[in-house]
């Protein structure tokens, strides 16, 4: 009877996620566009071991168990799996026990007109009752199984936040940590800067003392000094912050945590695959829960065109009453009753059509923003690639620009100590060599920052490539 009764169910049919224009091929890499099956349920795997870093494995294991962002999300999604089995309970009857017991007393009083003598009694009852009862609402129209499934879409949709939500906290703890260690390179190189500095004001006042220079180079010198001296402090503050960011990622008051400086700290970027196949992007959460968010919009189309019909709903009761406990359960004092109830709107003024079209325009708004999501997507992986290949190319670039920078300073610096140039000439050189030591340690960061988008972009990364099944199913 039920399989029958929700054959009757009216609504559209969800068959497939909405159609999105599909590039051929990565603009910035290799490997041609499929159409594939979801795989976001998919393990994912440690993708932050790529980086090769027990600090940041230490730190990144942290964030899943401690972070309050993603305990709020885990929450989430539990609060979603248990409003799947509230929809689902309404497939069933209801059963209700109803007991009682009550005793009541009536006073009688009657008087004797010949004698004039009153007398009185009274008179007490006992009455026991109990009553089972059962309802149930046949899904005549599909309304209760949509729900249900819409449900079930909800908390599929709720488990790809909480996918997305460790994705956000990991991969934002890996920026911030790959830039605190950036800046402790970077503040090692100005420390040396530093140094070296103040080798170059005591050459100045030495030049000076002797009369062969005039005494601005001394302020000049002392200026560059002060300057570098100032820098060392920003960077100190900036290291801070970012320390301060990680510890509330994994859970810990700032106060509580510290990461010990690592000035010889070195950069490690993972190598990209030779091809990076679409079907990495079908383990992005967040397209999974846009995807998942458009079939529940679906189902509630069909809720609300079952309004159109009537409802039934089937009751039946079975109960006793007697006067003492012992005879409840005797044949005599059963009494039962079965019964059926339909209900069908005759006018409301339009609200039903009006819910139907208001579910209409959930659906279409969240198709809408599941097809953005999608092209969103083909956006941040090409945005990345572009990113990590001109990255690439420019460490080369900076890296020989370094070499050039520091033999330029050197040179100049020996020119002045033979009196050949000003010290204008020294004072550019150095600040010269040092924007450009600092230009390849922020680009070497940038590098490691970008292979971190790079990993997001892809839902988690590119290992377990042949878990993912290619297919030309489409969701």
């Amino acid at each position: 009877m039920a399989a029958t009764l929700t054959a009757c169910a009216v609504g559209p049919r969800y068959e497939a996620a909405p159609a999105v224009e599909m590039p051929m091929a990565f603009k910035e890499g290799q490997g041609a566009w499929v159409l594939a099956a979801p795989a976001d349920t998919l393990d994912r795997g440690p993708w932050w071991t790529l980086f090769r870093d027990p600090v940041l494995d230490d730190l990144a294991a942290r964030v899943d168990v401690s972070n309050q962002n993603v305990a709020a999300a885990v929450a989430a999604y539990a609060q979603a799996r248990a409003l799947v089995a509230q929809q689902r309970a309404g497939l069933f009857p209801t059963v209700d026990l109803t007991a009682s017991g009550t005793r009541s007393g009536v006073r009688a009083n009657a008087t004797n007109t010949s004698t004039a003598v009153a007398s009185s009694g009274s008179i007490t009852r006992n009455n026991f009752q109990f009553d089972i009862g059962a309802s149930w609402e046949p899904d005549v129209w599909g309304r209760l199984s949509r729900a249900v499934t819409g449900a079930e879409a909800g908390a599929q949709a709720s488990q790809a936040d909480l996918a997305s939500a460790r994705l956000a906290a990991q991969g934002e703890l890996a920026v911030n940590y790959f830039n605190l260690r950036s800046l402790d390179v970077a503040r090692d190189l100005l420390a040396r800067t530093v140094a070296g500095f103040e080798r170059t004001l005591t050459i100045t006042s030495n030049r000076y003392s002797a009369g062969v220079v005039a005494r601005t180079d001394v302020l000049q010198a002392q200026t560059q000094l002060a300057s570098a001296r100032a820098d060392l402090l920003g960077i100190d503050q900036q290291r801070a912050q970012l320390e301060h960011a990680i510890a509330v990622l994994v859970g810990r008051a700032p106060a509580s945590f510290g990461l010990p400086a690592q000035p010889s700290w070195e950069v490690a970027v993972p190598d990209l695959p030779q091809a990076l196949p679409s079907t990495l992007l079908q383990r992005r959460p967040d397209i999974a829960a846009a995807e998942r968010r458009v079939a529940q919009a679906n189902e509630q189309i069909g809720i609300a065109q079952a309004a159109y019909y009537p409802s039934l709903r089937l009751s039946g009761s079975v109960g006793a009453g007697a006067s003492a406990i012992g005879d409840l359960f005797s044949a005599s004092s059963l009494v039962w009753a079965l019964g059926l109830s339909a209900t069908q709107s005759i006018f409301n003024a339009g609200l039903t059509r009006a819910q139907v079209e208001s579910a209409r325009a959930v659906f279409e708004q969240q198709a809408a923003r599941y097809r953005q999501t999608v092209l969103t997507a083909f956006q941040n992986v090409e945005d990345q690639l572009v990113a990590t290949r001109i990255l690439g190319e420019q460490v080369v670039l900076r890296q020989e620009a370094t070499r050039d920078a520091d033999l330029v300073e050197q040179q100049v610096l020996n020119r002045y100590q033979a009196g050949q140039v000003a010290f204008t000439e020294v004072i550019t050189a150095q600040q010269t060599a040092l924007n450009a030591r600092r230009a390849l340690v922020q680009l070497q960061a940038s590098r490691q920052v970008a292979a971190v988008s790079l990993v997001q972009a892809v839902g988690g990364g590119w290992q377990g490539l042949e878990q993912v099944p290619a297919t030309t199913a489409a969701r």
